[in-house]
């Protein structure tokens, strides 16, 4: 299983709501087993710099390449990229499933 992690930080504080919006396109991706948007609560006290965090779980490489081919992640770059200052991403392999409730 492949986890993809992308942090992002606007460039104004006004386009929080546009930027979110944006992001939450990536919900109605099917090629993600789990995919979720949130808010950094900024708890932190060594650095806050990123306002939001998408967080999927993919089951290999190709579901992945299919997510990032689905017309809602363009559409969410085309919302996204104009509003946003900072964009780091992290793709690493997950060593443990998750177990299920």
């Amino acid at each position: 299983m492949i986890r993809h992690i992308v942090y992002f930080s606007v460039r104004s504080e006004d386009d929080r709501q546009r930027v979110l919006d944006g992001l939450r396109l990536l919900e109605a991706n099917p090629h993600a087993l789990l995919l979720e948007v949130g808010e950094n609560l900024k708890l932190d006290s060594l650095g806050n710099e990123v306002d939001f965090v998408v967080y999927g779980e993919f089951t290999d490489a190709a579901a992945l390449d299919a997510f990032k081919a689905h017309p809602s992640y363009q559409a969410s770059i085309a919302a996204v990229r104009p509003l946003r200052d900072l964009r780091i991403a992290a793709d690493v392999v997950a060593r443990r499933e998750r177990q299920s409730s």
